[in-house]
Order: structure tokens, then C-alpha cells, then sequence
């Protein structure tokens, strides 16, 4: 008998290492999923100000539990940590105006530019049974100049939205993933 849970226990595995996301659109870009941890530099600096997107995995369903501003040597990192079920997905550009979901609301956001983070896969606290991020609005850290501040994380419709003011015109970033726990880092040039 315990061989042969063994057995079906080892099969069930492979199985579900077989389900993986097989699809995958041609139009998002992506960023390799690391392990690491909140020290991890980018292996070059962000090169560009073009708007980045990636697709969530399969069946996500992840919410927003801390947040963390930092400096480093070149550029100044914005780290959103999840809680729920699988990986995220983004898109994150430039706007001209913060505008909430939902509501159509115009939120002021310190800064000269505005980049706005549009997490998908997102889901409510109360469906992913996690505890959602309830820290400071904005986030703040004076030892990264390059961020004014960080604002809201909301979910709309299975999207989680967040400005950041950023304190140039407009500076190149770049937008990975970590895992363990699974994180969506934006790094912006300060040089």
C-alpha cells in the first residue's frame, strides 16, 4: 500500500510539472524568474524608457503584501511582493496623468514623471486569503532620490494598479521578477 502511494504520489508530480504555461504571446517581453534576494543588481542598467510588458501564469491569483523602496549604485528599485498563487504578469509605461481604475479618478503624484504599474493576475485579499500590503500612501524613502513616491496598490478587475513618481523627465527603467517569494522589481536609471 505505501508503495504504491509512493507510486501515484511521484505520477501526480510529474504530471503537474508537465502543466506548465505552454503559451505565450508574441507581442510581451519578459524577464528571465530568479531566485535572489532584495540586493540583486541587474546584470546591466535599465536602457531604455519603452513600456515593458509580461503575462501572468496560468490561473495567477496574486496579491500585493509589501513594498520596498532602495537605492543602488546607478539606479533606484521599486519591489512589489506577492502572496497567492502563481506569478504575475505587468505592464508598466510612462503617463501623462495618474488616473485610478474604476472610479476614473485623477490622483496627484509627486514627481516630473509618472510611471504607472499595472499588475495582472491579480486577485482580492479576501480570494487569494492573504494579507494585503497596508504600509504607508505613498511609500517613501529619502536614500533613493529617484523615487518621489510610490502609490496605491489597488486591485480593478483582476489588475492591481500603482504610480510611481519618478523625480526626472522620463529616465530608462527596466522590470524583472524574483521568486521565493515571488516579487516584481522595477529598477530606474539615476544616471
Amino acid at each position: 500500500m505505501r508503495n504504491r502511494m509512493v507510486l501515484m504520489t511521484a505520477a501526480a508530480a510529474m504530471v503537474l510539472v508537465g502543466c506548465g504555461d505552454g503559451g505565450s504571446s508574441s507581442n510581451t517581453t519578459t524577464a528571465p524568474t530568479t531566485t535572489g534576494t532584495f540586493t540583486d543588481a541587474p546584470e546591466s542598467a535599465p536602457r531604455d524608457a519603452l513600456p515593458k510588458r509580461g503575462a501572468p501564469s496560468n490561473g495567477a491569483g496574486v496579491t500585493v503584501t509589501d513594498l520596498r523602496i532602495g537605492h543602488h549604485p546607478g539606479f533606484d528599485r521599486v519591489v512589489y511582493e506577492f502572496g497567492g498563487a502563481g506569478t504575475p504578469g505587468w505592464i508598466v509605461q510612462y503617463t501623462a496623468q495618474a488616473i485610478q481604475d474604476g472610479s476614473g479618478k485623477v490622483l496627484d503624484v509627486a514627481g516630473r514623471s509618472i510611471l504607472e504599474v499595472q499588475i495582472t493576475g491579480s486577485a482580492y485579499p479576501f480570494d487569494s486569503g492573504v494579507t494585503p500590503y497596508s504600509g504607508p500612501d505613498p511609500a517613501t524613502d529619502p536614500g533613493a532620490p529617484a523615487i518621489a513616491g510610490v502609490y496605491r496598490t489597488t486591485v480593478f478587475e483582476g489588475t492591481t494598479q500603482s504610480f510611481i513618481g519618478v523625480n526626472a523627465d522620463r529616465p530608462n527603467f527596466a522590470v524583472s521578477t524574483l521568486a521565493n517569494p515571488t516579487r516584481l522589481i522595477i529598477d530606474i536609471a539615476t544616471a
